[in-house]
């Protein structure tokens, strides 16, 4: 079981986006993070077209760029505006879930993408939902995560609660759960490190 005060940041969250939601999706809707979706399918093995779960979908930006590359995508979100407007713009099956109530299954997903998402996932649930993305993954799997980098704090900016990761730490959850680190790099490319916020890591299925 989830605890209640996990469950109660996570619900203060969710309500952020869901207020927010038609913002949200103006100020993100052409964010270049093709590096990243190319992160992921790179690091896939065998032929596609390939099932990906877009863990934290939003409003549906990277589900219809998966979708147009010939893959089959399904999204999630905790957000029930946001997964509404994702059905809506990329025409994909869009699971309405809070990540602290995951229902997967087992093996369904060559990959997972999670942009920008788990790092609203409270440090002490975070193993636990690991492992079920582990296992919702099929053998030799691959995730991708992207979250804002930092010094293993965890709290809140304004109405959303995160955790920001170092990699050494981000590192021992991810190899914890089962998985294999393929590659890390930071964001946005081009600059100097101290003006890329952005940590991204991609894992495979042990």
């Amino acid at each position: 079981m989830h605890d209640d005060r996990d469950a109660g940041l996570t619900a203060r969250t969710l309500a952020h986006y869901d207020a927010h939601a038609a913002s949200f999706w103006e100020g993100t809707r052409d964010h270049d993070v093709s590096q990243n979706r190319a992160a992921l399918l790179s690091a896939l093995e065998g032929p596609g077209p390939f099932t990906i779960l877009d863990l934290g979908c939003g409003p549906g930006r990277d589900l219809a760029a998966f979708r147009a590359e010939g893959h089959v995508p399904i999204g999630l979100d905790g957000c029930a505006r946001f997964a509404e407007m994702a059905r809506q713009h990329a025409g994909c099956e869009v699971l309405h879930q809070d990540f602290l109530r995951l229902d997967l299954g087992s093996e369904r997903f060559d990959g997972i993408f999670a942009n920008a998402s788990l790092f609203h996932v409270p440090s002490a649930a975070l193993p636990r939902v690991l492992r079920e993305l582990h296992a919702a993954l099929r053998p030799r799997g691959v995730l991708f995560s992207s979250n804002p980098r930092g010094d293993d704090r965890e709290g809140w900016s304004g109405d959303r609660y995160g955790c920001y990761w170092s990699l050494e730490r981000w590192r021992e959850h991810l190899t914890a759960a089962g998985f294999e680190e393929i590659a890390h790099y930071y964001r946005p490319p081009g600059r100097p490190r101290e003006q890329q916020p952005w940590l991204a890591t991609v894992w495979r299925k042990r």
